[in-house]
């Protein structure tokens, strides 16, 4: 016991800790943890978002494409990544960035613009963050969370309330932005600090929020929509926010690392998108997957074991190390407005010419931008002849093949527009009950945890199960 008393007052401190973490170091971590989550192929690593729109089918662990999700405790992580490392890291930025020197030569007036530009980037990161949060499960800690040393066990807030609190928070962070004016010097791999792109991609999220709000609050979409698209959104590729991964680890990209670097083949693409895009004779294909040996694409039985030498697979585009992920783009925002527009709602153009650009932006985004125009001519795209019944229909099943890359969204889209027509596979667990999930389950970790809170969050939303529609789930 003797051996471990000392009088020196530091004695307990640890040397080797960070305890100062500049405010950028903290925001860039932010954004590659949130990034990789929402990347990374890898069920292991608690993502499950290239399974549910059916992009990926497996070889032999099935289990998570037939929908069991809590054997790899998914949820929580998705939880716990999203909470304890992106907007900790956030807030403790927002702590740190107050107490901030200004470098030398710089004026304090110019200083003090950059210091509130940086808070408003954080804001609108932070929001970003909360609506990925919300559309994974719904109702969830919101005005409790994120206080530690006050409230252990955060109460859930309405999932509708928070959307419209996060509307309100982006107008405020926008309204802040000194686009004359610079912000991160380092730790914004997204855009530099450039303040213009920020407020770009604040309008555009503001746009994604109204999208999701048509069939549960029209007006506040309306007015939502209407002000951001007013007030400036991504239209071109050259605004996307992209986060550009390094070449070598662990900042490589994380399809790269489950992909190429484990030397595991434990993915195919899957039927369901490679018969669809086959259907169309879509150009894609070659940028999206793999041809067999006679050229063709064939995908693998999604929810079944599949012979990894017999099918399509990734594209070595996207299993580079170094390849790109997008946080929002150019196509997702025209396909927005095209829904927007399908509503009534004043964007500037109709639905047609969103159609139009958001494909057209999908085909440039994969470096065939020559071939969209005669794409758009096949009768089964060409938005005046396309097969569907409604605006909406159409739209989305463009939105599922260009969103191949960006598999949240995409089950964000199908969720929302309830097509394309996916069906559960015949071997789902039973915890499916026979549907494509609509949101994930709540974290173990809560219900042993925060159990009471739990419950209350569960019975708000109609019990906690995979079937159970986010508040703006309406179809």
């Amino acid at each position: 016991m003797t051996s471990c008393v000392s009088d020196d007052l530091s004695f307990n401190e640890n040397k080797d800790a960070a305890y100062e973490v500049p405010a950028a170091t903290l925001f860039a971590n932010s954004q590659k943890a949130l990034t990789d989550q929402l990347t990374s192929p890898s069920v292991n690593e608690g993502s499950i978002f290239r399974y549910f729109p059916q992009y990926l089918a497996a070889t032999q662990y099935t289990t998570e494409s037939r929908y069991r999700i809590s054997s790899r405790s998914i949820a929580d992580r998705q939880w716990r990544i999203l909470y304890a490392t992106v907007l900790s890291g956030l807030e403790s930025a927002k702590e740190i960035i107050p107490t901030e020197v200004a470098p030398t030569g710089v004026s304090a007036s110019q200083f003090q613009s950059e210091q509130a530009n940086k808070l408003a980037i954080i804001e609108i990161f932070e929001v970003y963050t909360y609506q990925i949060i919300v559309d994974s499960f719904g109702d969830v800690p919101y005005t409790d969370a994120l206080q530690p040393k006050t409230i252990v066990l955060p109460r859930y807030d309405d999932a509708a309330s928070i959307y419209g609190k996060l509307i309100v928070r982006l107008d405020a962070a926008i309204a802040k932005l000194d686009t004359s004016n610079g912000s991160f010097s380092s730790g914004d791999i997204i855009y530099n600090g450039d303040t213009t792109k920020w407020k770009l991609l604040a309008n555009s999220l503001k746009v994604k929020l109204g999208v999701n709000l048509i069939d549960s609050n029209v007006a506040l979409a309306k007015s939502t929509i209407e002000s951001a698209y007013n007030s400036g959104v991504i239209l071109t590729n050259e605004n996307n926010a992209s986060f550009n991964y390094a070449v070598s680890a662990p900042n490589y990209n994380p399809i790269y690392e489950n992909l190429v670097a484990s030397n595991r083949n434990d993915f195919v693409a899957a039927s369901t998108i490679v018969n669809a895009m086959n259907a169309l004779n879509d150009p894609r294909r070659a940028k999206y997957f793999t041809p067999l040996a006679d050229g063709s694409y064939a995908g693998g039985k999604y929810g079944f074991t599949n012979i990894y030498t017999n099918f399509s697979h990734v594209n070595p585009i996207l299993t580079a190390p170094d390849f790109p992920s997008l946080l929002m783009e150019a196509t997702e925002v025209n396909f927005y407005l095209a829904e927007a527009a399908a509503n009534g709602f004043s964007v500037g153009n109709n639905t047609e010419f969103y159609y139009n650009a958001a494909i057209t932006s999908s085909f440039e985004n994969w470096g065939i931008k020559d071939q969209a125009a005669a794409y758009l001519l096949n009768p089964s795209v060409n938005f005046a002849t396309a097969s569907g019944l409604t605006a909406e229909e159409k739209i989305a099943n463009q939105e599922w093949i260009a969103f191949y890359n960006r598999g949240f969204e995409s089950w964000t889209s199908y969720r929302r527009l309830n097509f394309p027509v996916l069906v559960a596979p015949t071997n789902a667990y039973a915890e499916a009950e026979g549907q494509v999930p609509k949101r994930l389950t709540y974290p173990i970790n809560e219900q042993t945890v925060n159990g009471d809170n739990y419950t209350a969050g569960s019975a708000a939303i109609g019990g906690d199960k995979l079937k159970t529609r986010i508040f703006w789930d309406k179809n």
